[in-house]
């Protein structure tokens, strides 16, 4: 029986104040706002098509398409890696991207592009400690900047030429990409949201992305980036990594569902550009270097496309949280969304983690993150709300960072609150509010924008006055001095009883006179 109206809960429609994605009450896979049409699974072969029938049906490359089409391929893998691995797609368009103008190398940009990370690289250094930055700037009002001015590298480990390792970008920008694409050639990039609505079209289809969604491009598939109607600015981070590709984390004893689910995740379907014939620009990433390619002709242009190398997006508020019930605090690979595997079986190149409004229920236990030095670098970013940064600078649109075993942990008031007075009580967490963080097995090396050229880094070290609310209590305990020395004097005691067993000329008296008696 339904219930009455008067007991149904309201649904949600602001998705920054939703619990979970099914507040909203829609039966949509998408927000209300997005409009375009996605196919839903991950690892998946897909296909689509604008015109129907323009699929070649039992073969791949016929020898002459459909409408006039060209056939062209695009590999994400080598030819005979296991099919389990093995990525590409086939897409009939309008024009090959073969047909341009040549290579130019000469490109002028805005952007901070730094690939390399090598410690024979003078360019990127270590951060020897903790450090964080206040929300990136966005761009002056007087100056238009589109995706390829407004990208900037923070750090990363490796190089791509080596095709290994991973780097991490934040994005600013208040134009749209006009007339000219982006085609990353180095690795893929895996893009989230802070502030601001865009659609990014790319030569499978468009993609609706705002606060709280991720989006995939693998490598080398072209795309655009232009700003939501009403949002005439916009900021978001990437984490591109290079000779591997984002998967979904092994579910173990979970059994076969929780934490992203496969069929949350949404890929386009196909689009053409209206005007074909206009003059571009392809925007080329190889090696961290820029180069544009001329063409007289759009590159959205693919009447239909069939395969698994292709561009897809994910709603962080349909994640499904798994967490302790009974006590201790989980490890944060709960709360895993994707990850990319490296050559170490047992050690991933990079998670990608996500930290939202859950349930609390461990008792007898300190619920918060226990202090811990990982062996894993630690990028944090707030999309809304208040985060969980260190300290109260730490806001929508910034960041902070722990290289590999740097001691941290927090030393908010709320913090030293559950340390004394932990309560058993079931409770709701993190509402209101979108935490990600990228985790690597890689130290990073940091860019001269990273610690300078941006203008909000801020190196942390230790604050003195944390000691008022953390003072050494075991020092201050009742009568710890006799009770270390009674310690000692214990270990000494039993370290000569011990020694008698090592005696042999000991032993033997002592079972001689044994027996005889």
């Amino acid at each position: 029986m339904q219930a009455p109206i008067s007991n149904q809960q309201k649904p949600i429609k602001d998705l920054t104040k939703v619990f979970h994605y099914t507040d909203t009450k829609t039966r949509k896979p998408t927000r209300d706002n997005d409009p375009y049409e996605y196919m839903a699974g991950f690892g998946n072969r897909f296909q689509s098509e604008v015109i129907p029938g323009t699929l070649p049906a039992g073969q791949n490359n016929p020898q002459e398409p459909r409408f006039g089409l060209y056939t062209e391929g695009l590999t994400y893998s080598a030819f005979t890696a296991s099919r389990h691995a093995n990525f590409s797609t086939y897409m009939y368009r309008v024009r090959p991207a073969a047909a341009h103008n040549g290579y130019r190398k000469d490109y002028e940009h805005k952007s901070d592009i730094e690939n390399c990370f090598l410690t024979l690289n003078p360019k990127v250094t270590t951060l020897a400690g903790q450090a964080e930055w206040t929300p990136f700037p966005l761009p002056n009002d007087n100056e238009k900047i589109d995706f390829v001015d407004g990208l900037h590298t923070l750090g990363g480990s490796g190089d791509p030429n080596l095709r290994e390792g991973i780097a991490l970008y934040v994005f600013m920008i208040n134009a749209n990409m006009d007339h000219r694409a982006y085609c990353n050639t180095d690795g893929d990039f895996l893009i989230v949201a802070q502030q601001g609505i865009l659609h990014i079209q790319t030569e499978m289809g468009m993609l609706f992305l705002q606060p709280g969604e991720i989006c995939v491009i693998p490598r080398g598939v072209r795309f655009a980036i232009r700003l939501g109607s009403k949002h005439n600015v916009a900021r978001g981070y990437i984490v591109e990594i290079w000779g591997s590709g984002w998967e979904l984390p092994d579910l173990g004893p979970l059994g076969g569902h929780g934490l992203a689910n496969p069929r949350d995740f949404l890929h386009p379907v196909a689009h053409i550009d209206e005007n074909l014939h206009e003059d571009w620009e392809i925007v080329n990433k190889a090696n961290g270097r820029y180069s544009v390619i001329g063409q007289d002709h759009s590159p959205f242009d693919l009447v239909a496309w069939h395969g698994n190398a292709v561009p897809y997006k994910y709603d962080l508020t349909k994640f499904a949280s798994q967490n302790a019930t009974s006590i201790d605090h989980t490890d944060p690979s709960v709360n895993c969304v994707l990850t990319a595997p490296s050559r170490d079986p047992v050690t991933p190149l990079a998670d990608f983690l996500w930290f939202g409004p859950r349930w609390d229920v461990a008792s007898n236990t300190l619920r918060p993150p226990y202090f811990h030095r990982n062996s894993a670098t630690e990028f944090l970013a707030c999309l809304y709300g208040s985060g969980l940064g260190r300290s109260e600078e730490f806001l929508p649109g910034g960041g902070s960072v722990e290289v590999s075993h740097t001691p941290h942990g927090n030393f908010s008031d709320e913090y030293v609150r559950e340390m004394r007075n932990q309560m058993n009580e079931p409770r709701r967490i993190l509402e209101n509010q979108m935490t990600i963080m990228v985790e690597s097995s890689r130290s990073f090396l940091f860019t001269e924008y990273a610690r300078s050229g941006c203008g909000t880094f801020k190196s942390q070290g230790p604050d003195p006055k944390v000691w008022d609310a953390l003072p050494d209590k075991f020092s201050a305990y009742p009568n710890i001095k006799k009770i270390l020395s009674q310690v000692r004097s214990d270990k000494e005691a039993w370290k000569k009883q011990l020694e008698a067993y090592y005696d042999d000329d000991w032993l033997a008296e002592m079972y001689k006179d044994h027996d005889q008696a």
